[in-house]
């Protein structure tokens, strides 16, 4: 895929090991890093490193960016017994730990990858300096159904693909040219890679609770045309009282780094400036 080729000049992958199994990093920046501190991104829910595609290189141009494959996703291994964002998170701080050996991160999460930082951080909060939650769940604010469309058995690929762009449209973006084949071929190469298939936690208000064990700077960003935030965006931070600053992308919708990433990137990199 062309857009995967392009943020992928310059990378280095690296495999960790850990007793479970191998997590992979993709990494950009080290050898021109100004600030030498990791900057960790977190992908969302049925993704990888790839929700970070238009990104990485903006990032590392100025940072050292480590983009994971979340455990259970993509090209890394799923701990036993892990099936949603509460048991996946133990493993994660075990990653990061092991990666950085006890240095505090920045953090860029995204939905289900903010989520899991959100609960880390709640048990180590010395794992991060800063975290930047970008449309992240749990917040007790989701409607009751979501506008997604499951698979039946009886579908050829062409129904299979239909049933992806429809789900890209209704939860991922606001503009329909954003779902392109190429980003519609992105979607079904990483769901067929998920094994993390439960959501329940994302449905719930438990961030809500853990917020004021959180002791690093933390900050939001949310595109206004959120999905997942249709009637609720204007109470993220009232409920989310933990934000030191709450950021809206006009015209974006729930991937609001990759659809609009100019605007994206302006505003991290006033927040990593700070």
């Amino acid at each position: 895929m062309p857009l995967i080729a392009e943020a992928q000049q310059h990378a280095q992958r690296k495999v960790q090991s850990h007793a479970w199994g191998d997590v992979v990093w993709h990494v950009w920046g080290q050898e021109h890093a100004v600030d030498t501190t990791p900057l960790v991104l977190l992908h969302g829910g049925s993704g990888s490193w790839t929700h970070w595609v238009r990104n990485v290189q903006h990032l590392a141009q100025t940072r050292c960016v480590w983009a994971l494959d979340l455990p259970g996703c993509g090209d890394s291994a799923l701990p036993p017994l892990v099936s949603d964002a509460d048991s996946l998170a133990p493993y994660v701080g075990e990653v990061l730990q092991q990666a950085f050996e006890g240095q505090a991160v920045e953090m860029l999460g995204f939905s289900f990858g903010g989520l899991t930082a959100g609960l880390l951080a709640a048990e180590h909060p010395k794992l991060f300096k800063q975290m930047i939650m970008v449309g992240i769940p749990a917040l007790g604010l989701f409607e009751k159904t979501l506008p997604m469309r499951g698979m039946t058995p009886n579908m050829d690929e062409r129904q299979q693909r239909a049933v992806h762009r429809h789900n890209l449209m209704s939860m991922m973006f606001a503009h329909e040219s954003s779902a392109s084949e190429e980003v519609v071929d992105l979607q079904i190469y990483n769901v067929s890679r998920d094994r993390l298939r439960k959501r329940r936690i994302a449905r719930t208000d438990v961030l809500l609770g853990l917020q004021d064990r959180w002791t690093c700077p933390v900050h939001g960003i949310w595109g206004a045309k959120d999905a997942l935030y249709k009637s609720t965006l204007e109470r993220v931070p009232q409920v989310l009282h933990r934000l030191d600053s709450f950021h809206v992308v006009p015209d974006a919708g729930h991937w609001v780094m990759f659809e609009k990433p100019d605007a994206f990137h302006t505003l991290v990199n006033k927040l990593l400036a700070n």
